[in-house]
C-alpha cells in the first residue's frame, strides 16, 4: 500500500507534448498524487522545419517517471496500469533492429506543403472520404511522401512505422500496435475497416506491412520490460495500455464522452472541441475517433490565444527595471482586467500576432487595438486582450453552429482558463455555460484509459463518473452577454475592413522582413 492510501493501486499517465514530456500518478479515485515534466528539444534545421530525436522522449520518460512517482508517495508496485499519449501525425521510422532512421518530424513542420497540396489534387476526395481530413503538411500521410521523395533511402530500409506514442511505448514493452485515431491523425486510415487503406498508401507506393496493427486505446497490449523498468524506476511486467494521441486522451479526459459536450482550450492556441456521434468532415476542421466506440470529435483552433496574452505581458506590462516574475505580471493584469467594464471603456483588440487560422484561414491578418483614446490605461488594455481572444474563441463557436453543430455543456481547459475574470468573460462573449475541470491534460486522461484497460474501470464512462471532477463554473450573464453581442459585432465589422489594409501591410514590409 502507497503512503498516501491507494490501496495499494494507482494509476500513470504519460504524455509526450510538443516541448516536454509530463507523468502524473492518480488514485482510482481520480485524485492527482503526483506528477514530473522534462523538457524535450526540437530542432529547426532548416526554416519550416521541426524535428526531434525519438531518443530525447525515451530519456525524458526515465528521468520524468521517478520524479513523478517520487512526488506521489507512491512505489513501482503500487502502479496498476500506465497509459502514454502524444501528439498526432508523428511518424517514426524504424528499421530492421528497431532503431529510429531519421529525426521525427513534428506536426508543426510545413516541409511537406507542396507534397500535401499534389496528394490533395491527386485524390482529395478519396483522403476526405476514407481518413476525414484534408491532406496538409501537418500530417503524416504528406511527410512520408516527402520523404519517400527526398529521402529514399530512408524509405526504403523502414521496416516499422511508429507513431510518437507508439515509438515510446515499443521501447517500454516491445510491443507495435496503434490505436484508430492515430490512424486517422496520419491521414491513412479506412474509416469504413477501422483499420489502414491501402488505397491511401497506395497514393504514395508505403508498403502495408510497416504499418502496425489496430487496437483499442484501452488495451493491454504488454507489461514493461525487465530493461525498462530498471531505467524508468517502474515495476517490471506492470500493464501498459495502447493509449491514443494528446487530444483524443485530453477530451475525454475533461469527460465530454456525450454528443454535444465541447471543450474551450486556452492555450498557445485557442481550440474548440466538439463531440458528435459521428463522423462530421468539415475541412480544414479536423475529426478524429473519440476513446468511445462510435463516437468522434472535431477540433478547430486558433493562432494566438495564450501566446497573445503572454506577448501583451511581455511588451506592455513587464516593470521597466527589467524582467520580473511572469506569474505575478500575469496576474497584475487578470486583477487589472476585473477593474474595468465589459467593452473596455471602446477598445477592441483582434489577437491575430501570428495571422489567424478558423475562421479566417488567412496568415497576413496582423493584430490591433482598435479605438485607443487618452482614458484608456493598462486596465483597459488588459481586459480589451481578454475580451479580444474571447471574441476569436466566439468565431469559432459561431462557425461550428453555421455547420450544424450542436455546442452545449463546455468545459473549460488550459492554462488560461486558472484565470476567474477572464472564464467569466468568455461564458459572457459566447454565450456558453462553462465548467472548470479538477484535472484537464493529456497526462490525465491517459492514466484514465490505463485504468478501463486493466479493469479498474468497467468501461470509459465508468472511469470518467468515478474521476472526473468539476471545480469552478461560469454562467453567461444576460445584461453583459447584450453589451458582448454588440462588441462582437464590431470586432467582426472591423476584422472585415482592416484585412485587405493588413494584407498591404504585409506587402510594405515583406521585402524588408
Amino acid at each position: 500500500m502507497s503512503s498516501r492510501g491507494v490501496s495499494g493501486r494507482a494509476l500513470l499517465g504519460v504524455d509526450l507534448g510538443a516541448g516536454s514530456l509530463k507523468a502524473s500518478v492518480i488514485a482510482p479515485d481520480g485524485r492527482l498524487l503526483g506528477e514530473a515534466a522534462q523538457p524535450v528539444a526540437t530542432q529547426h534545421p532548416q526554416f519550416g522545419w521541426a524535428e526531434q530525436d525519438p531518443e530525447s522522449w525515451l530519456a525524458a520518460f526515465n528521468t520524468a517517471v521517478p520524479r513523478a512517482l517520487a512526488a506521489a508517495g507512491v512505489a513501482s508496485g503500487d502502479i496498476a496500469g500506465i497509459g502514454l499519449s502524444a501528439g498526432a501525425h508523428i511518424p517514426v521510422l524504424l528499421d530492421a533492429a528497431d532503431r529510429p532512421l531519421r529525426p521525427a518530424i513534428l506536426w508543426s513542420d510545413t516541409r511537406a506543403a507542396a507534397e500535401a497540396a499534389a496528394l490533395h489534387d491527386e485524390a482529395g476526395d478519396l483522403i476526405l472520404a476514407r481518413s476525414l481530413n484534408k491532406a496538409n503538411a501537418t500530417w503524416s500521410l504528406p511527410m512520408l511522401a516527402w520523404i519517400k521523395r527526398h529521402e529514399p533511402e530512408v524509405a526504403a530500409r523502414t521496416r516499422k512505422l511508429c507513431l510518437a506514442k507508439d515509438y515510446l511505448r515499443l521501447r517500454l514493452t516491445g510491443t507495435w500496435e496503434t490505436d484508430f485515431s492515430d490512424v486517422i491523425g496520419a491521414l491513412m486510415a479506412d474509416l469504413r475497416s477501422g483499420g489502414w487503406s491501402q488505397e491511401l498508401c497506395a497514393l504514395i507506393d508505403w508498403p502495408m506491412d510497416t504499418l502496425p496493427p489496430v487496437v483499442a486505446p484501452t488495451q493491454v497490449v504488454g507489461g514493461v520490460t525487465a530493461a525498462a523498468a530498471e531505467a524508468a524506476g517502474l515495476a517490471a511486467g506492470t500493464p501498459v495500455v495502447c493509449g491514443s494521441n494528446d487530444t483524443t486522451v485530453e477530451f475525454f479526459g475533461i469527460g465530454a464522452v456525450e454528443p454535444g459536450m465541447g471543450a474551450i482550450k486556452l492555450a498557445t492556441a485557442g481550440v474548440l472541441f466538439s463531440a458528435v456521434d459521428h463522423p462530421l468532415v468539415n475541412p480544414p476542421i479536423s475529426c478524429y475517433p473519440h476513446i468511445l466506440p462510435g463516437l468522434y470529435y472535431t477540433a478547430t483552433g486558433t493562432n494566438s490565444c495564450a501566446s497573445s496574452h503572454r506577448w501583451v505581458r511581455d511588451t506592455l506590462f513587464q516593470p521597466s527595471g527589467g524582467p520580473a516574475d511572469g506569474a505575478a505580471v500575469f496576474a497584475e493584469m487578470d486583477r487589472l482586467a476585473g477593474t474595468v467594464a465589459p467593452g473596455s471603456g471602446g477598445l477592441l483588440f483582434h489577437p491575430y500576432l501570428q495571422g489567424e487560422r478558423a475562421p479566417y484561414w488567412d496568415p497576413l491578418l496582423r493584430a490591433d487595438f482598435v479605438g485607443l483614446t487618452m482614458q484608456h490605461g493598462r486596465a483597459e488594455i488588459a481586459r480589451a486582450v481578454y475580451e479580444g481572444i474571447a471574441c476569436s474563441i466566439r468565431d469559432l463557436v459561431e462557425q461550428a453552429r453555421g455547420l450544424g453543430q450542436q455546442v452545449g455543456e463546455v468545459r473549460l481547459i488550459g492554462g488560461g482558463a486558472k484565470s476567474a475574470v477572464w472564464r467569466q468573460i468568455i461564458a459572457d462573449v459566447t454565450g456558453l455555460s462553462l465548467s472548470l475541470p479538477g484535472n484537464g491534460d493529456a497526462s490525465f486522461g491517459a492514466a484514465l484509459i490505463a485504468g478501463v484497460g486493466v479493469g479498474l474501470f468497467p468501461d470509459p464512462r465508468a472511469a470518467v463518473q468515478a474521476c472526473v471532477t468539476t471545480v469552478a463554473r461560469a454562467e453567461p450573464d444576460p445584461a453583459r452577454q447584450a453589451v458582448y453581442d454588440e462588441l462582437f459585432g464590431l470586432y467582426r465589422e472591423t476584422q472585415q475592413a482592416l484585412a485587405p489594409i493588413n494584407h498591404k501591410l504585409h506587402a510594405l514590409a515583406g521585402p524588408k522582413a
